[in-house]
């Protein structure tokens, strides 16, 4: 049997829950899972979960974010509480050191604006979760933040599915990175122009 890349196999796992009846559930699951240590974003299968039924678009975007952000709760306590025993290994396993410390860079400068960043980026997630457990940022703060950063992703990716259909599926995935990014780069000149006004 020929090698297949592991995270395709997960990819193409995560996809095939988009035509089972515990599809919702797989979905939370996922959320709940990419907050603290699962490769795979919920996006692949919010996606076709909302194509397949519009009128429940916002109510599988809503499923998605509380998972998340419960998740990232319990990537928040992994940083807290064990990250010796486990939160560093979920950042080797992954290949995340350098992001990290880049993670920690940001936390200095825009605690919630980082969180929120993170929310619609495709950075991991999961290292700003752990992280803020690592440095103590104020959990409040990061609950709210989260709620911010997840809710506001899944909920235009919700919103733009019931309102445009196929055309904007294949738009998106085309263009995800690139249009997550962009949101990231202009909320940071955002939150450097406020920091200029203030001095």
């Amino acid at each position: 049997m020929a090698w297949r890349n592991p995270i395709r196999v997960t990819y193409d796992w995560v996809l095939s829950w988009a035509d089972r009846p515990g599809g919702p559930w797989a979905l939370a699951a996922i959320s709940f899972g990419e907050s603290s240590f699962f490769p795979i974003p919920p996006d692949i299968l919010l996606i076709p979960l909302c194509l397949s039924a519009p009128r429940r678009a916002f109510w599988y975007a809503g499923l998605c974010t509380a998972a998340s952000v419960f998740g990232g709760m319990f990537g928040y306590a992994i940083g807290l509480l064990f990250f010796e025993s486990v939160g560093q290994r979920i950042v080797d396993l992954y290949n995340l050191t350098g992001l990290f410390e880049t993670v920690g860079g940001l936390y200095a400068e825009y605690t919630a604006g980082a969180v929120i960043i993170a929310g619609f980026t495709p950075i991991p997630y999961k290292v700003f979760t752990i992280l803020a457990g690592l440095v103590r940022v104020n959990f409040p703060v990061f609950v709210v933040a989260s709620i911010i950063g997840r809710g506001g992703r899944f909920f235009l990716v919700a919103g733009l599915l019931r309102l445009f259909g196929d055309p904007m599926k294949d738009f998106i995935d085309r263009h995800f990175n690139w249009l997550t990014v962009a949101l990231a780069v202009l909320f940071v000149a955002g939150f450097a122009v406020l920091n200029s006004l203030s001095h």
